[in-house]
């Protein structure tokens, strides 16, 4: 053993040499896939990791169970996309053309053909109704959010794939299933015979996700919950309730409540993060996804597109954030996390517990670079003068993809695993919330400058997006909320002493004169001045046997 292991050994008290003790027998047989920690320093995470391990595969949770179903599902909503808004726009102007032949008797007007090219329909009159249509028609129907069962399946290091995945099958039910509905409609010659399919993909998703998909939550933890919510009913049942407390109860509003959380582990940055995070969320997801319809009423208006270049705009579209969400974005995530952190395991043979340590500056700089795209995009789309432009401004557009997938991961980070469910359904509400309020500011503007200035629409998609690049800056890395049950289970060198370590490893040395290799435990922490890689102070080596 070489002097500057026995100065050290020698520094730390017997306690901590005979705990460390006990990893001897297992440092004997180290391999690249021993577990060099034990079960208790792993986390919480990797306990249900190894839990999951031992159901059979047919009952074990796993974002891969959700693909199929949402690509059947995503295929349909794909596909309805534009055969619904043109029947819209056909139905709207069959009635706006029957009014004027009421008004004008003398005027005479082509028939309407449902599911045809119809060019008497392509005025601004006709524009402004169906824009009206539409806005009513999201105020009474909303729309539901999906695949947020995504979140939990998975650890923070891989959340971000798992998201990435179901909304790359998103954007392959976009890019797919306008063309095949289009073949569709012309082999079967109906315009309604594309919606008893929809029907039929509706049905089967349904029937997939009730009766095959596994339930991502523990029969133990599904009781927990249960038990604790029979609780909190009993508590709310014995106080005397005032208006105040009944309000408070029947708030539609109070889940928004954690987007700004109070108390211990909390600080003003992580609610300044929250905020902003949901508010980008909005403005990504949200509110982009409903200004589609109108971007494809604008091109149909503007370049006198029919259901075959319109669905063709919106499968290329797609496509492009297909390519950025299973190309560009797993080679990201690769060289930037996945490569590094195998680095740093290789240096001190570390296995780090999987702890919610807030957004890294990765994260950060891929929102901003998405939202760049978007920004770029929508200017290029009120600039443009030909079919051209405006299809590379939408592909530009379309790059943007990152940051819908980015994001959803970025907020998952900044809170405990216990806070992950309730943190995703306040943005959950906020979502729904801007899929009726996203219409109503695009229909509006649009039926309201159709004719006169048509690319208003993009002015306030310019807006809205700088807003939201504006807010990315508010944006702090490494914030998070502390949760204290998670923090008890750093490593302590004796039951006298703890230490806060914030990262543990254990070191392989060989001794200088046997050669003989020797185990050593070493703990870093922040609060020290001697650093030894990225595990730093405190090597206790002994001999292996």
């Amino acid at each position: 053993m070489d002097v500057s292991c026995m100065v050290r050994v020698k520094a730390m008290d017997r306690g901590a040499v005979e705990s460390l003790r006990s990893h001897q027998l297992e440092a004997s047989h180290v391999s690249d896939t021993t577990r060099l920690l034990g079960t208790g320093a792993l986390g919480t995470q990797d306990k249900r990791h190894e839990a999951s391990k031992v159901l059979s595969w047919w009952q074990r949770p796993s974002v891969y169970w959700l693909l199929f179903p949402f690509t059947v599902f995503t295929l349909a909503f794909g596909g309805v996309i534009v055969p619904k808004l043109n029947l819209i726009l056909d139905i709207v102007c069959k009635q706006y053309l029957a009014d004027q032949k009421l008004l004008n008797p003398d005027n005479t007007f082509k028939a309407i053909l449902l599911g045809s090219e119809n060019p008497q329909c392509k005025i601004p009159e006709v524009q402004k109704n169906a824009a009206t249509f539409m806005l009513l028609m999201n105020l009474i129907t909303g729309s539901p959010e999906c695949h947020r069962d995504s979140k939990r399946l998975h650890a923070t290091s891989k959340r971000a794939a798992s998201i990435g995945y179901m909304h790359a099958c998103l954007f392959t039910g976009l890019a797919f299933g306008p063309l095949l509905s289009g073949y569709f409609v012309k082999w079967t010659g109906s315009l309604l015979s594309i919606f008893y399919v929809v029907l039929g993909c509706h049905s089967m998703f349904v029937i997939i996700i009730g009766f095959i998909v596994p339930e991502s939550l523990s029969k133990k933890k599904q009781l927990l919950a249960r038990e604790k919510w029979d609780k909190e009913q009993e508590l709310r049942a014995q106080i005397r309730r005032s208006l105040l407390s009944t309000i408070q109860t029947v708030n539609p509003f109070e889940p928004l409540k954690v987007l700004c959380p109070t108390g211990p582990g909390t600080s003003p940055a992580l609610r300044r993060n929250l905020v902003a995070l949901a508010l980008n969320d909005i403005i990504i997801f949200g509110i982009s996804q409903a200004a589609g319809a109108v971007i494809i009423l604008y091109s149909e208006y503007i370049y006198g597109w029919g259901t075959f270049e319109s669905s063709r705009f919106v499968s290329v579209l797609s496509l492009v954030r297909v390519v950025a969400l299973m190309g560009i974005f797993p080679i990201i995530n690769y060289f930037g996390r996945v490569r590094p952190a195998a680095r740093r395991r290789r240096e001190c043979l570390m296995v780090p517990a999987k702890k919610h340590y807030g957004a890294d500056n990765l994260d950060i700089w891929v929102l901003r670079a998405a939202l760049t795209s978007d920004i770029l995009g929508s200017i290029g789309y009120s600039l443009s003068h030909s079919e051209e432009v405006f299809f590379l401004s939408g592909m530009v557009t379309a790059m943007g993809g990152l940051g819908s997938a980015a994001i959803q991961a970025i907020v998952t980070k900044h809170v405990p695993t216990n806070r992950v469910g309730q943190v995703l359904g306040a943005v959950g509400m906020l979502l729904a919330l801007s899929r009726i309020l996203g219409p109503l500011l695009f229909n509006g503007i649009y039926a309201a400058t159709v004719g006169t200035f048509s690319q208003a629409i993009f002015v306030l998609l310019v807006s809205m997006y700088g807003i939201s690049f504006l807010a990315s800056f508010v944006i702090r890395a490494h914030v998070h909320w502390e949760d204290e049950q998670e923090e008890t289970s750093h490593l302590t060198l004796d039951n006298r002493h703890r230490t806060p370590a914030r990262t543990r490893c254990l070191l392989v040395r060989t001794d200088s004169v046997s050669n003989r290799p020797m185990i050593g435990l070493s703990v870093h922490n922040q609060n020290q001045q001697f650093r030894k890689r990225s595990c730093a102070i405190g090597v206790i080596a002994y001999p292996a046997q």
